[in-house]
């Protein structure tokens, strides 16, 4: 399989990951199973409101574990760079002004399965994400989106 159709993914990120399903499979697991086997003895399962509410369970548990596995067997994990406190890449915590704006902001560059925009993890496909990447400090650049705008790079640091 090519590089271009693998997952991005920090160290930090695949360790998450492997923690979920990990948990998923020796936790969650099993609960639904006792959950099924205690509605199943309740007798009928036509109107049997705690098998239905397992059995969806179940469905969603198995359906992410698949999912988790399918990313980890097609993920690339990003090295951790010791260059990357001089230019931005996947991996990198960068403080930015957007001209417009007078507070700084701090971004995390992740892979798209680990962005959380609202803990300021960004994807390195979203706009802000690309245009950061392979940066220094002291850059300003344009971003690319419905209303562009400008940001200076104050500052880049090694994920912790």
């Amino acid at each position: 399989m090519e590089d271009d159709n693998k997952t991005i993914l920090t160290k930090d990120g695949e360790e998450k990951l492997k923690e979920e399903l990990n948990r998923l499979i020796n936790t969650e697991r099993p609960q639904i199973i006792e959950a099924l086997a205690a509605a199943r003895a309740q007798g009928d399962l036509k109107e049997n409101a705690d098998y239905d509410a397992a059995r969806n369970r179940q469905g969603e548990v198995e359906g992410r574990i698949k999912e988790i596995e399918h990313i980890l067997a097609n993920a690339k994990v990003i090295k951790e760079d010791r260059n990357n406190d001089k230019v931005v890449g996947i991996g990198s915590c960068v403080t930015i002004k957007a001209s417009n704006e007078r507070k700084e902001e701090t971004y995390e560059i992740v892979g798209t399965v680990e962005a959380d925009p609202l803990n300021n993890k960004i994807s390195n496909e979203s706009p802000l994400g690309m245009a950061l990447c392979g940066h220094k400090v002291g850059d300003e650049i344009t971003v690319r989106s419905k209303a562009n705008y400008n940001v200076k790079i104050l500052s880049i640091q090694k994920n912790k």
